[in-house]
């Protein structure tokens, strides 16, 4: 209904064009909202206001003219002009009934819309580091990135889901020599375990995999893996003692063997990862790999490109990208004294591929802490001719999680974190989905296990599928009364819904394609979260203020065409947020 007002709207500005006029607005520019008081209207636009000046002309008069020349509709019981200048709209009753018959005509397609234009998109999500297991904040990231990508498919956009592995550098590094000396320590060598490891209980596992696949052939007697090396802190620099421990298992089992030990250990973790996320209902199309990247020359093709555009420079015998000259804070080095290319030499190819595999759009969900990266990384875009616009990054806050009054602290290499696998096994999946998307991405999260947990119209998960399961038990109770659902006779009855419980799910049910689009535009999929809330509290007033079954067939069909209606936009809302829309409770 909000898109047919503004193309009436539209329509009514185009036949002004060339006399109040100058000349028609951009489209996108015409804007109708829904008004927060019934008497000012169910739709408001402030068009008038915007144009007057321009149009040299008093905003109650440019409104008044508009008025006049809105094309005929029966969506419009009437439209005036109120205020300083708002056109406000009075929908016809008509108007919600055809909605409804929509929603029952479409099914799962209802809210979907063709705003995005089949505009490619590439959507990069968690892209956590093969280091260990998904923590809950990664799963924050998850969720986010599923149903943002579910929100922008249904919404027009041609989105693919990526998944970036970082299975280079030194973090990699840490991982495999932290299995060695777990390996070690299974062969029966006792050697102290680095302070800068990764110490969580899940690389013993590794070990043990390490163990069964080589045998003994990379033990190493732990004297001599720890003759010579730099003290570990306390007493020392533990940055300095795990590059000194990598060096030196890098000597003592050789490359290939180290290269084997990385290997198993990534394979591993990234197998933890893939089958996490698909438990939790998230799977990408592609997943990229950045050691893949480096192999495929792709990193050398993006350095050329700047070189022969200009933008790079020798300094004290390192490679930098003159950043700063396209709004990045300062210049980045590429490549470093020793010829090793830098992780951001990656991220600028890594996004130049991507535009070359022919996305306009590309977002990366990335965490709280990467504030300076879209900026790097734009710049890079643009030395590179591509358009430093096309990146977006949601920046995802952290997640704070609670069991009682006691604050869980997180450190993946302290092994002080819950994985995401652990809080689904407590709250389950749908809880998950739904507590990390009830609040903005831009904003810190607090998870209270304890509300998740609960069966209660608190738990805002379980209040939304109560409603869907409300409405199944009232088809239930009339098949057991002998009686059927007439549809066509319910929606041909809609007017007779005048009662303000079912005005209120009527005007409820039909923002839904609204919240979608506004959803998609806005990268912000809470708002469908917090909607469906209020759908389900409109339905369960009406559920205790009215009987659905009633003697009158005509009532009764037009009430039962209004609660499906209901059941089954918070089907298709729970399914775009990867929540189950169960049929009983």
């Amino acid at each position: 209904m909000k898109q047919e007002l503004e193309e009436l709207l539209r329509a009514a500005l185009a036949g002004l064009a060339g006399g109040i006029l100058t000349e028609a607005p951009v489209a996108s520019s015409v804007v109708v909202e829904r008004t927060r008081d019934a008497q000012h209207g169910d739709f408001a636009s402030n068009v008038a206001l915007r144009l007057a000046k321009p149009a040299g002309r008093k905003p109650r008069e440019l409104a008044a003219a508009i008025v006049a020349a809105l094309p005929q509709s029966p969506l419009i019981r009437r439209a005036e002009v109120a205020g300083a200048g708002f056109v406000n709209f009075y929908l016809a009753p008509e108007a919600y009934a055809r909605e409804l018959a929509a929603i029952h005509e479409r099914g799962a397609a209802y809210g979907g819309s063709t705003i995005g234009r089949g505009e490619r998109v590439l959507l990069e999500f968690v892209s956590a580091n093969p280091t260990g297991p998904l923590h809950v904040g990664h799963g924050r990231q998850a969720a986010y990135g599923a149903t943002l990508g579910n929100i922008l498919a249904a919404s027009g956009f041609a989105v693919e889901r990526e998944y970036y592995i970082n299975d280079a550098g030194r973090q990699m590094d840490i991982l495999a020599v932290s299995t060695w000396v777990r390996y070690l320590e299974v062969c029966g060598e006792q050697l102290p375990f680095p302070q800068n490891g990764y110490r969580g209980e899940y690389v013993l596992p590794l070990a043990r995999q390490l163990q069964a696949a080589v045998g003994r052939e990379l033990r190493r007697p732990a004297t001599e893996v720890a003759a010579g090396l730099p003290a570990d802190a306390p007493a020392g620099d533990k940055e300095i003692y795990i590059d000194a421990l990598i060096e030196r298992a890098r000597l003592l089992i050789g490359g290939d063997g180290f290269a084997r030990v990385l290997a198993l250990s990534r394979d591993a973790m990234l197998g933890d990862i893939r089958g996490d996320l698909a438990e939790f209902g998230v799977v990408f199309d592609h997943w990229a790999s950045e050691a893949a990247l480096a192999d495929s020359g792709a990193i050398d093709h993006a350095l050329a490109v700047l070189e022969a555009q200009g933008r790079l420079e020798r300094r004290d015998g390192a490679v930098w990208f003159r950043a700063s000259e396209f709004g990045d804070e300062k210049d980045r080095v590429v490549v470093r004294e020793n010829g090793q290319k830098t992780y951001f030499a990656s991220d600028i190819a890594y996004h130049l591929q991507k535009r070359e595999r022919g996305f306009e759009r590309l977002i990366d969900v990335l965490g709280a802490d990467h504030h300076g990266y879209v900026a790097r990384v734009r710049a890079g875009l643009a030395a590179l001719g591509q358009p430093a616009a096309c990146l977006e990054a949601p920046l995802i806050q952290f997640v704070s999680l609670y069991r009682g009054a006691e604050k869980i602290p997180m450190g993946k290499r302290e092994a002080q974190f819950v994985t995401l696998r652990q809080l689904r096994a407590e709250v389950g999946n749908d809880a998950c989905r739904f507590f990390y998307l009830m609040r903005s991405h831009e904003q810190p999260l607090d998870f209270d296990l304890q509300l998740a947990k609960s069966r209660s119209n608190e738990n805002p998960v379980y209040y939304i599928q109560y409603a869907h399961a409300r409405v199944a038990s009232v088809m239930k109770q009339l098949a057991a009364r002998g009686l059927s659902f007439d549809r066509t006779e319910g929606l041909a009855n809609i007017g007779r819904l005048a009662a303000s419980h079912e005005q209120a799910v009527l005007g409820s049910l039909t923002q839904y394609p609204e919240v979608l689009e506004q959803a998609a535009v806005s990268r912000a999929p809470h708002t469908l979260a917090h909607y469906l809330r209020e759908l389900a509290n409109a339905f369960h007033s009406y559920y205790n203020a009215e009987a659905f079954i009633v003697a009158d067939p005509p009532l009764r069909n037009a009430r039962i065409a209004l609660v499906l209606g209901v059941q089954q936009v918070v089907r298709n809302g729970l399914a775009l947020l990867g929540v189950s829309a169960p049929e009983s409770m």
